[in-house]
């Protein structure tokens, strides 16, 4: 399993790499996490609403109810141009971070 720090620091790029793929509810983003991580992360509804609150209220994201037949309404969001943005910050981001940790892990000690 994947730290809670390190899962909650993944949190903004995760969920705005998932609705630029398109569309998807709550449920669905919790699945595709699980899924795309082999089981090591797992969200709960505590930790991704506020996340999508959030993401909402800054406009990288929006969101409308849809109501599917035989099916209550869902809340589905979608990713905005200014979160299109935002994610190409953080995938550069987090390649630097990557970067870093993979010349650090890669040194050889010296005798």
């Amino acid at each position: 399993m994947i730290s809670k720090n390190l899962s909650a620091a993944t949190t903004k790029p995760i969920i705005l790499g998932i609705l630029k793929q398109g569309n998807s509810y709550g449920y669905l983003i919790i699945k595709k996490i699980k899924e795309l991580s082999d089981g090591k992360m797992e969200w709960s509804d505590g930790m991704l609403y506020p996340v999508l609150h959030r993401l909402e209220k800054d406009e990288l994201i929006k969101s409308e109810w849809i109501m599917a037949e035989n099916s209550r309404p869902r809340k589905y969001y979608q990713i905005t141009p200014a979160g299109q943005e935002a994610l190409m910050v953080e995938r550069e981001q987090w390649l630097q971070v990557n970067s870093l940790l993979d010349a650090l892990w890669d040194v050889k000690p010296t005798i």
